[in-house]
């Protein structure tokens, strides 16, 4: 086996003591620095190869973290003015994961990059941790390499808004498969649209 292969079965043990230890010190270390912050090297090598990271120029790595729990609804003071059975403020369930609202802040701290992926690296009792993969789509490494100019192209501005990354497609429930997932693409709205629309062809 070869060295990524050791690490990544060492992440599928997590509670080991060793890997118990490693993500009680880590966590303690990223719970006193910025929410966003750039990372020198990523904290999983396998992970993030896997997910298309490669150890060159035009490739950057983000930590961020995100609260756990349920939403808050954003209203002043708790005050919404409507009846009790609308006036719920902290038990708002989110429909996108944690994982997708981590690459949304960091796509929004670099705007002049694109969010390839992202991963998860440890939580704690109030934040899980990730790290997001980003490129820049303006390095000349990146655009003359044919592997990964496909990122340049102006259709993929901000994509980790438009749900195109895994956390994206993930939340949107696009990685089912079988009868019950036909209503989930190409999305939920224009697979609803889609059948509730009548088309009456002229010749037909």
């Amino acid at each position: 086996m070869g060295a990524y292969k050791y690490i990544s079965e060492l992440w599928k043990r997590k509670q080991c003591d060793i890997m118990r230890f490693l993500r009680r010190i880590r966590c303690w270390e990223l719970r006193h620095l910025p929410r966003v912050h750039r990372a020198p090297r990523p904290t999983r090598p396998d992970r993030a190869k896997r997910l298309g990271y490669r150890k060159k120029q035009g490739y950057v790595i983000y930590r961020t973290k995100v609260r756990r729990g349920d939403r808050k609804k954003n209203v002043h003071k708790g005050r919404q003015c409507r009846k009790p059975k609308y006036q719920g403020v902290h038990k708002h369930k989110s429909s996108m994961n944690l994982r997708r609202v981590a690459e949304g802040r960091v796509g929004h701290r670099c705007k002049n990059l694109r969010v390839l992926n992202s991963y998860w690296i440890g939580q704690d009792s109030t934040y899980k941790y990730f790290e997001v993969i980003l490129v820049d789509p303006f390095h000349p490494a990146i655009r003359n390499d044919p592997k990964s100019r496909w990122i340049c192209n102006p259709v993929h501005k901000h994509r980790e808004l438009h749900g195109l990354t895994g956390a994206g497609k993930a939340y949107r429930g696009l990685y089912g498969k079988g009868h019950c997932f036909k209503k989930q693409r190409p999305s939920r709205h224009a697979s609803w649209r889609r059948r509730n629309t009548l088309s009456l062809r002229r010749y037909r």
